[in-house]
C-alpha cells in the first residue's frame, strides 16, 4: 500500500480517537457542570438484561420468573424452583464498538426467601489515546500511542421474601463504577425495591428504581486533559456527586390458555420518570410516561415465540411534521432440557448507526430441582 495513504489513515484515525476522548469527557463534565441531578444518570442500567426480556420489549417487571428477576424485580426471585440458577448475556451496541455483559447467580437460603448476585459491564474497549502522538520535536511517533477502557459497572446483591402465596417482596443493594481510562472515575451506591402480587392468571408488580437516589461520586484527574481543555475552550472538569433520581414502573401481566399445547403471555409495563418532560407517549413538567408491551407464545413449556415494542418517542423531520416513533423487538427461546435454556433476541437500538439491530443471546443454566414441598408457599 502506498506509505502516504498509510500516513493519512493514520493521521485521520488519530484525530478522530482524539475527538473521541474529548466527547467522552467533555458528556461527563457537562452532566457535571450543569446539575448534580442530570435527566440521563447511569444510563447503562436501564438497557436492560436477558435475551427474553429484550425481546419483549423489556415489558418484565410482572413477567419473570428466572434470575434475571434480581435486575428487572427482586421480589420474583421466589419464583425460580431450583436450587442453583445461573445465567449469562452477551451483547454488542453501535456496530460492536460497545460490549454489554451480564453475569447472575441465585439461590434460596429458606423456604420462603432467596438471594441473588449480578454482575453487569457496559463498555468500549481499547480507544486510543493520542496526546502525545507528536513527540517534542513536533516529529510523529506512532509509539507514543497508548489505550484504555471507558467502561461502567454495576454490582447488585438481591434479596426477595415471601409474604404469603399471593404478595413478594425484594431489595437490591447495587455499588456502581465508572471510569473513563485514567481520566475519570466515579462510585456509587443505590437500592432497589420489588414486590409482586399473583392471583390465578393474573400478576401485578411494581419496582421502583434507586428509591433513596443512586449517586456517583466523580473524581477527575484534571492534569491529564488540562492543555487539551485549554486549548479548546472547555471548562477544567472538577470532582463532583451526581444523583440518579427514582422511577416507578408498574405492571399488569396475564397468562391465556390457548389449548393443552399452546399459552400466550402478555406483559405491559409503565416506566415513569419525576424529573419533568421527557420525550415519551405521555410527558408533563411533574412527570413522564413510557409503556412497554410485550407477548410471549409458548408451544409445550418448550419453545417461545415472543415480540415487544418499548421507547415511544415523538420525532420531527425537516420539514417540521412530527411522527410518533416506537422501538420493536422479537425473538425465540428454546428449553434444551430441564437444565438448560438458550434466549435470542433481535432488539432495536434506534437507528443510531450502520447496524441498527442489536443480537443477543443469553443462556440460562438451572440446577438440582427444588422438591415440591421444600417452599414454604405454594409455587407461582
Amino acid at each position: 500500500m502506498d506509505e502516504n495513504l498509510v500516513y493519512f489513515r493514520l493521521v485521520i484515525g488519530s484525530k478522530f480517537y482524539r475527538i473521541l476522548i474529548l466527547l467522552l469527557l467533555g458528556c461527563i463534565q457537562l452532566c457535571l457542570g450543569q446539575t448534580i441531578a442530570p435527566k440521563y444518570s447511569n444510563e447503562f442500567l436501564n438497557i436492560g438484561v436477558g435475551a427474553r426480556a429484550l425481546s419483549m420489549g423489556g415489558a418484565q417487571v410482572s413477567a419473570v420468573r428466572d434470575v434475571t428477576a434480581s435486575y428487572w424485580n427482586p421480589a420474583a426471585l421466589t419464583a425460580i424452583q431450583h436450587k442453583y440458577e445461573f445465567s449469562l448475556m452477551h451483547s454488542e451496541y453501535f456496530g460492536g464498538v460497545a460490549q454489554y455483559d451480564y453475569l447472575s447467580f441465585s439461590t434460596p437460603i429458606k423456604s420462603e426467601s432467596q438471594v441473588a448476585v449480578s454482575l453487569i459491564r457496559f463498555g468500549v474497549d481499547d480507544i486510543p489515546d493520542t496526546r502525545f502522538l507528536y513527540d517534542a520535536n513536533g516529529a510523529l511517533n506512532y509509539n507514543n500511542i497508548q489505550f484504555f477502557n471507558a467502561a461502567d459497572y454495576a454490582l447488585l446483591l438481591s434479596y426477595a421474601l415471601d409474604i404469603n402465596e399471593k404478595f413478594k417482596v425484594g431489595a437490591n443493594a447495587k455499588v456502581v463504577h465508572r471510569n473513563v481510562g485514567k481520566f475519570a472515575k466515579a462510585w456509587g451506591f443505590g437500592l432497589d425495591l420489588g414486590a409482586i402480587y399473583t392471583k390465578q392468571r393474573l400478576t401485578l408488580g411494581l419496582m421502583l428504581r434507586d428509591i433513596t437516589t443512586t449517586f456517583n461520586a466523580w473524581s477527575h484527574n484534571a492534569e491529564l486533559v488540562r492543555d487539551v481543555f485549554s486549548q479548546t475552550n472547555n471548562e477544567i472538569p472538577v470532582n463532583n456527586l451526581e444523583l440518579t433520581l427514582p422511577r416507578a414502573i408498574p405492571s399488569l401481566t396475564y397468562q391465556w390458555s390457548l389449548g393443552e399445547q399452546f399459552s400466550l403471555l402478555t406483559a405491559l409495563d409503565l416506566e415513569v420518570t419525576f424529573d419533568g418532560n421527557r420525550n415519551t407517549l405521555v410527558s408533563t413538567s411533574v412527570f413522564s410516561m413510557d409503556p412497554r408491551v410485550g407477548l410471549e407464545l409458548g408451544y409445550q413449556n418448550l419453545a417461545f415465540l415472543r415480540a415487544g415494542v418499548s421507547t415511544f418517542q415523538y420525532i420531527k423531520d425537516f420539514q417540521g411534521n412530527e411522527s410518533l416513533n416506537f422501538q420493536p423487538s422479537a425473538g425465540v427461546g428454546v428449553l434444551i432440557s430441564n437444565r438448560f435454556q438458550v434466549d435470542y433476541a433481535l432488539s432495536d437500538i434506534g437507528n443510531v448507526s450502520e447496524t441498527p439491530y442489536s443480537h443477543v443471546f443469553s443462556v440460562r443454566v438451572s440446577l438440582e430441582k427444588l422438591e415440591n414441598d421444600f417452599k414454604k408457599f405454594a409455587a407461582w
